[in-house]
């Protein structure tokens, strides 16, 4: 059961048994438990929602745009700084960690082959060909040229060469300029995808669970207060 709600029906049962048995530091314990928890859990629960006439309630929402330049001051300034960026690629881990094997695979490489077939074609070689049935002679050789040449260039990308030119050509200034604005660009057109629901719902499954003790709390030390003054008053 949630914190919160068991707190606050342990702390309503304590008024109950204490005004039912006429007990005046049972009630004041309850009186006190109850308010401290109520309390706690109102100001929790305004942290996500608007209560009309309460001012400062939904900050959460109400800050959206707020939230929004926060991630993406927090992603450009921590994450993606030049220094960072820079750091990643003289790592030889980091450029290594760049993996083109997916790209590559999904490359339509038809063209190329289509290119060298007229380019045969056009050739002196090409008299020759005909006598064998033409280009539509080297069409059963296209599967096998794509799966090679596809190979050929998984090979070249994952070859210290390859990564030293890649590096290399990262690190120019220009480049790195144009790498930064570019994540900048996907940063900012995913946080406007955000909507301030989705924003609300993002804060309270970080924050939620821990912020229920805020209203066990309450509910203890609004108990302790009351227990001490109903001594006094004895």
């Amino acid at each position: 059961m949630n914190k919160s709600v068991v707190t606050n029906v342990l702390s309503a049962v304590c008024v109950l048994v204490g005004y039912g048995i006429n007990s005046a530091i049972l009630l004041n314990v309850g009186l006190f438990a109850l308010s401290g928890a109520i309390t706690n859990w109102l100001a929790v629960y305004m942290l996500f929602e608007k209560v009309p006439g309460l001012y400062g309630s939904g900050v959460v929402p109400s800050r959206f745009e707020e939230f929004k330049l926060g991630i993406h001051h927090l992603m450009m300034k921590q994450f993606f700084t030049t220094e960072n960026i820079d750091r990643f690629l003289s790592e030889k881990e980091g450029i290594n960690q760049i993996d083109l094997a997916p790209v590559i695979e999904k490359l339509d490489l038809e063209p190329s082959f289509d290119a060298l077939v007229n380019t045969v074609a056009q050739s002196s070689f090409g008299g020759m060909l005909s006598m064998f049935g033409g280009t539509a002679a080297l069409m059963p050789l296209k599967a096998s040229f794509i799966e090679k040449m596809k190979a050929s260039l998984i090979d070249m990308a994952q070859s210290d060469q390859f990564h030293a030119l890649l590096k290399e050509e990262l690190e120019q200034p220009d480049v790195m300029a144009d790498l930064q604005l570019k994540i900048a660009n996907i940063v900012q057109q995913r946080l406007n995808e955000l909507t301030p629901q989705m924003v609300k719902q993002i804060v309270q499954e970080m924050i939620q669970t821990h912020l229920g003790w805020l209203v066990v709390w309450g509910g203890v030390f609004g108990g302790l207060i009351g227990l001490v003054a109903a001594l006094f008053q004895g």
